[in-house]
């Protein structure tokens, strides 16, 4: 249970951590990008951050994370402490035993440092999800999903009753070579579905309040009506995921939060690119619908000063009852992004630990 419950650091009321998207700014290289990745890590591990997460997000040539495993094992080698893990891996998309093996392997990498967190979404269009799957049946992955994820479970615990076909296969690296803890399993989700089903087997819950805020109190007062205690959790825990950005002063922080709501307005109008730049979000001629979805993707999204961002994250902890918030930054360059989770360290009093 320790492996899941955080703990707040310097005056945060919440344990604070970050959810890494790997974004690609334009004029700029996937290269770039997993370093600023690798720099962002380490520099969450110094301040006191709980947990460093990549998402799985597939043919959007702004977001480099369409590997997580591979680019934990990486950030693995240079960091030592922080916990590292997946917001998420998207279950339907692969085959249980393949993720066993890579969270497996992550987990002897990183002893007693590796989160699983899945979802049942693809991260990605339709066609790029058949690609993926091999299939076009795609509803059939989200309905097998509580299926896909019981094997996936008996994977990690090498616990396949006799007489079932997989009984005699083993994840590994696993528990077939030896005691050794297995990554804590959590539900990601951005509705009800996973709120649920994370409660009935008394998981910890993720909830992807940066793109799906009007859900978020609905599907936590679900999850903690619903809970069950288990051998995982005795009580809920809640995390949830929220766009922030903090600079210097208001209007910096403007522009940068700017890209990446130009950002999402293309890929919500199927032009998914790089992350414009500062200059090209500024001279963008929104359309009026364009200019709506922009100030209600804005209202959601924590950015100002230290002190704003801080006063916007408190407020959030406290309406939502969130035991954990994990912050991603969208913004088009690595040192914007850097910059922002070291004043917001810095708002919280969060201790310089190397």
């Amino acid at each position: 249970m320790d492996a899941i419950r955080g703990t707040a650091s310097g005056s945060a009321p919440v344990p604070l951590s970050v959810l890494d998207l790997a974004t690609v700014g334009s004029g700029s290289t996937a290269t770039a990008a997993l370093r600023t990745s690798a720099g962002i890590a380490r520099r969450a591990e110094a301040r006191g951050f709980h947990r460093y997460w990549v998402a799985e997000h597939h043919s959007m040539p702004g977001v480099a994370s369409s590997s997580p495993a591979v680019i934990l094992a990486h950030i693995a080698a240079h960091t030592d402490r922080i916990r590292l893990g997946s917001g998420g891996v998207m279950l339907p998309n692969h085959a249980p035993l393949v993720i066993a093996e890579q969270f497996g392997t992550l987990e002897a990498f990183a002893p007693g440092r590796v989160d699983l967190g899945l979802g049942r979404a693809p991260g990605t269009d339709g066609a790029t999800a058949a690609a993926l799957r091999r299939t076009e049946r795609l509803h059939e992955g989200a309905d097998e999903f509580p299926q896909q994820l019981a094997e996936l479970t008996r994977f990690l615990d090498d616990d396949f009753p006799d007489g079932h076909p997989y009984a005699r296969i083993h994840a590994v690296p696993g528990p077939v070579q030896g005691p050794a803890a297995r990554p804590p399993i959590w539900l990601l989700g951005s509705s009800g579905f996973s709120a649920r089903l994370a409660a009935t087997l008394g998981l910890p819950f993720a909830f992807a309040h940066h793109f799906s805020a009007q859900n978020t109190v609905p599907a936590l007062d679900l999850y903690r009506e619903s809970f069950r205690p288990s051998a995982v959790l005795d009580a809920p825990y809640a995390l949830i995921g929220v766009s922030a950005l903090a600079a210097d002063d208001e209007e910096e922080a403007r522009r940068q939060v700017l890209t990446g709501a130009l950002s999402m307005v293309r890929l919500r109008t199927g032009r998914p690119g790089l992350i414009p730049t500062p200059e090209e979000a500024a001279a963008y001629a929104f359309s009026p619908l364009e200019r709506e979805f922009v100030d209600s993707w804005l209202g959601n999204v924590v950015h100002g000063t230290p002190d704003a961002v801080r006063a916007g994250l408190d407020d959030l902890a406290k309406r939502t009852g969130a035991d954990e918030l994990m912050i991603t930054a969208n913004a088009h360059g690595g040192d914007a992004r850097l910059r922002s989770y070291e004043l917001i360290a810095d708002a919280y009093g969060l201790p310089r630990l190397g």
